[in-house]
């Protein structure tokens, strides 16, 4: 079957109004799963209905995780190419066929999406890490590539709470090539995943010291074992 080895990864949280339509324009590409991270409304049943493979949280346990229950069930069905993209409706799920040429033709093993703008100050900043560090221009992106031989290297990438970047953050500092698409951003329907500006802010500006704490201790532990 065309697709049987490309997943198409959504965690979802209370996103009744926009899953069925975003589900139902990706599956053409590939497996949809959509993991239901403990939703109150009718996220599981819209998502079953338009076909997607649902996978749900008994409990809310956050973005990261979601995002590892997707890939972890991507591996399990066999797939070979993973490319996650939000239940809200913001990515136009026909730049998946984009994704998949980098992917599958030109065997880039990460793609990152490029959003138009960045809406919050600590995206800005967390952007200019990765630009001086990595040449990235937004980690932040939702719609992201990858090959699932990344994920086989880092099966647990929730605990450190890095808000889906945290695969690509290893994959990075391996050195594994990337590319780079832009990602028109749709208006988004409901509330923004991570809550109000302020409480936004302080989330991605957490992450972005554990990233920059583990990114130090792992260029001090390269540097020990080379002395």
């Amino acid at each position: 079957m065309e697709g049987s080895d490309i997943a198409i990864v959504i965690p979802a949280w209370n996103e009744d109004e926009t899953i069925y339509k975003v589900v139902s324009n990706a599956k053409k590409y590939g497996k949809v799963i959509v993991v239901d991270d403990a939703s109150t409304d009718n996220t599981r049943l819209a998502a079953k209905g338009a076909g997607a493979v649902v996978v749900s949280h008994k409990e809310n346990q956050g973005y990261d995780k979601a995002l590892n229950t997707g890939f972890d069930a991507a591996y399990s069905a066999g797939c070979k190419y993973v490319i996650t993209i939000d239940a809200d409706g913001q990515h136009n799920p026909d730049l998946i066929s984009l994704y998949l040429k980098y992917l599958k033709e030109k065997n880039i093993p990460l793609v990152l999406g490029i959003r138009p703008k960045k809406a919050r100050l600590s995206e800005l900043i967390m952007g200019l890490y990765f630009k001086l560090r990595f040449n990235v221009h937004d980690i932040l992106c939702g719609m992201k590539g990858y090959n699932i031989a990344l994920y086989d290297g880092n099966r647990d990438f929730a605990h450190r709470k890095l808000i889906g970047t945290e695969l690509a953050f290893w994959a990075l500092k391996d050195g594994h090539r990337f590319s780079e698409i832009e990602v028109p951003v749709w208006p988004r329907n409901g509330k923004p995943r991570f809550g109000n500006i302020l409480k936004s802010n302080a989330i991605i500006f957490k992450a972005l010291l554990h990233i920059i704490a583990v990114d130090l201790c792992s260029k001090n532990q390269r540097k020990r074992n080379r002395d």
